[in-house]
């Protein structure tokens, strides 16, 4: 399983079936990168932009929650 694949496993249960596109759009929108090249040096990074973009979605509490999973992944 690739990192993205794992990081999309972690997100579905907040975002649902959105989760794959999301985590696609944060890589590519905001690292800069196509998302099976994600690696763990990004996860920071990523974990910031879906916090910010993650708002959108879900509540405040949930949000952090999911991004603090993602910078530990």
């Amino acid at each position: 399983m690739s990192l993205y694949q794992e990081i999309t496993k972690i997100s579905a249960p907040y975002l649902g079936p959105a989760a794959e596109s999301f985590i696609g759009k944060q890589c590519k929108l905001f690292l800069k990168i196509e998302p099976e090249s994600l690696a763990k040096h990004h996860l920071g990074e990523l974990a910031k932009w879906i916090e910010v973009g993650g708002t959108r979605y879900m509540d405040e509490a949930r949000t952090k929650e999911l991004a603090a999973k993602v910078a530990r992944a």
